[in-house]
């Protein structure tokens, strides 16, 4: 026999997941009888490891062959901890620790309890939001392109389908400097198909001034890029999104900036008063040189973007706290909030003020963090992130559900481990931030999803710019993205469409997954499919803002329950090779299904979503 403890059960640990400073939490753990128990202790670390408390247990009762242990505690100040316990018994005394989905004598992990601020809230309107990721370059284009302005080298292509430049110069550099010429007035003009979506949020990669097309070197944190036009265009695409109801979210790269710059200005593009120009420059203390001006920290090695020092008073100043700085800029013109570019990279100091002067500037402005980990108790370059114990980010990348659902679906996964990684994350995470987490399946920096779920080959760029899938990859991965985006639509947070993954587009690793959206050529069985998904989610608010509990994972089966003030929604996929016959009820939504009598087949490669327990 086992001992028995699950922390994601509130009969073991009440309440659930996260708790506040002060908060009565109570745990129970079952210990079999025979392990004649005299003393059980919860020993209570802190998030380094360092002793905090022991927190000694009580004898409830005993229930059939096992011995019942409670404990009621609170913890006094917000911060992430963690415990397991000691216990004695007729053989002397020994430690439990966590180990999978299990617990474990002398071996495994720490339980995780984290203590949140009390006061924290998210904006209301990011709860269960939509999200629609655009690549401001290959959306849409409406109109002539503005060159004047334009950073130089650069080629626009002159077909809209062309494949995007893969190819190295003459030095073996690839620029990313080709452009298709999409722009503001394109995306407002397709304002009325983003909302089709069921789209409430609309997210887009960097829009400032810079050389390339991905415009993470920034050139000008003020300025539009003028191929995508001006600040009325952006003022008028803005206007355009919260006339649908869409709040537009921008992205803030703020660990570097582009060599190519204001800021730097190695080119001299800029008049020659960049930090590489002249030690006299306002920017020269944003930078650290170590041979000036021909060595400097930059992201990764990457000399066209070089770091900055994000606690230098000046660029903080610059960024965060003066009248106009970027954030009052841009939100004075219409954005509703800010998604951090590498947000691991932020230091805690930077992003508190950050958040804090956001806050001041819009009280509802949403900021969000690109996190590729639990981002509960990310450890980045040595210091573990305070992202939910200091209330600083309101919603992250969710990467590890993308994982799960690539998992379940490529047959890496019964089932089982899928439910324990998402129930991880219901745990650690506040609820306020798990229910806007960013639930995506493709971005900019991934593979396309329709690619990902049937072919991870990762080879050259020459060998990726031909390769496509085959009808029946093609078969196989349209039935798994059907699942993926059900599940993905399904669960708590905020599903986030990568442009063009509703249109059935395929491409591998940057920059084929980049690639302009095939106006005209969409595949309509997955357009509709997502279009009845985003329209479901907002007409149901149980898929918004419900709690979760899993009654199925395992045999390639997969089964839960979304439930808010008394309603309740059972979703259902099959991925094993036999039908699920399940009880009937409402569809709401579904594929590879049918009704026998009082019954629910879903065959394999199906799925169902059930109106009611």
């Amino acid at each position: 026999m086992r001992i028995l403890f699950d922390s994601k059960k509130e009969y073991y640990k009440s309440p659930f997941g996260c708790v506040t400073a002060e908060q009565i939490c109570t745990l129970r753990v079952q210990i079999p009888c025979a392990v004649g128990t005299t003393a059980v202790k919860i020993c209570l670390l802190a998030e380094n490891g360092t002793p905090v408390r022991d927190i000694e247990m009580a004898f409830e009762a005993q229930d059939g062959p096992y011995d019942l242990w409670k404990a009621s505690f609170s913890i006094d100040q917000t911060g992430l901890y963690f415990y397991y316990f000691s216990i004695t018994g007729n053989t002397g005394t020994f430690r439990l620790f966590k180990y999978g989905d299990d617990t474990n004598m002398e071996d495994g992990d720490l339980w995780q309890i984290s203590c949140i601020p009390a006061d924290w809230s998210v904006p209301q309107w990011a709860l269960g939001a939509t999200i629609y990721q655009v690549f401001p370059d290959r959306f849409c284009k409406s109109g002539a392109c503005d060159l004047s302005g334009k950073l130089t080298p650069y080629v626009l292509h002159q077909n809209w389908n062309e494949e995007v430049f893969w190819q190295p110069d003459e030095q073996g550099r690839v620029l990313n400097n080709d452009f298709f010429g999409g722009n503001f007035k394109g995306i407002a003009e397709k304002m009325d198909y983003i909302a089709s979506l069921g789209a409430t949020v609309l997210y887009l990669n960097p829009i400032s001034k810079s050389f390339s097309s991905h415009r993470y070197d920034t050139g000008d944190y003020k300025t539009p890029d003028p191929m995508l036009g001006t600040l009325e265009d952006f003022q008028a695409m803005c206007d355009a999104a919260h006339s649908h109801g869409i709040r537009v979210i921008l992205d803030g790269v703020f660990s570097h900036t582009g060599s190519n710059s204001l800021y730097f200005d190695k080119d001299r593009a800029f008049g020659g008063n960049g930090a590489y120009c002249t030690p006299d420059s306002p920017y020269y203390s944003w930078y650290q040189f170590q041979n000036y001006p021909k060595e400097y920290k930059s992201w990764w090695g990457f000399d066209t973007l070089p770091t900055v020092n994000k606690l230098d008073e000046n660029f903080i100043d610059y960024i965060i706290e003066a009248e106009d700085s970027v954030l009052a800029h841009w939100l004075k013109l219409g954005a509703d909030g800010f998604r951090l570019d590498v947000a691991d990279e932020l230091p805690h100091a930077f992003l508190k003020r950050l958040k804090t002067r956001l806050r001041q500037l819009r009280p509802d402005a949403l900021l969000i963090g690109e996190v590729w980990e639990d981002a509960s108790n990310k450890v980045s370059y040595g210091q573990r992130c305070r992202y939910f114990t200091e209330g600083i980010l309101d919603s992250v990348m969710n990467y590890p559900f993308r994982t799960a659902i690539l998992d379940f679906l490529r047959g890496a996964d019964s089932g089982i481990g899928f439910a324990n990684r998402v129930m991880t994350i219901v745990e650690n995470y506040p609820r306020q931030v798990l229910l806007c987490n960013m639930n995506l399946l493709g971005t900019h920096d991934t593979p396309r999803i329709l690619t990902a779920l049937v072919d991870d080959f990762d080879g050259s760029r020459e060998a990726l710019a031909t390769r496509r899938l085959s009808p029946e990859q093609l078969e196989l991965a349209k039935n798994r993205l059907i699942l993926a985006t059900a599940l993905q639509f399904a669960l708590p947070g905020s599903p986030s469409i990568y442009y063009g993954d509703e249109a059935g587009m395929e491409g591998g690793k940057d920059p084929f997954n980049r690639r302009p959206y095939p106006w005209g050529q969409e595949d309509n069985e997955l357009l509709s499919h997502y279009k009845h998904l985003g329209k479901l989610r907002r007409a149901h608010p149980a898929l918004q803002q419900g709690d979760i509990a899993f009654f199925q994972a395992g045999d390639q089966r997969i089964g839960f329950c979304r439930r808010l003030a008394g309603k309740a929604l059972r979703f259902y996929v099959n991925q094993s090779n036999t039908p699920w016959e399940v009880p009937a009820g409402a569809v709401l939504a579904g594929h590879n299904l049918q009704t026998i009598y009082d019954q629910l087949r879903i065959d394999p490669m199906g799925y169902c979503i059930l109106e009611g327990e």
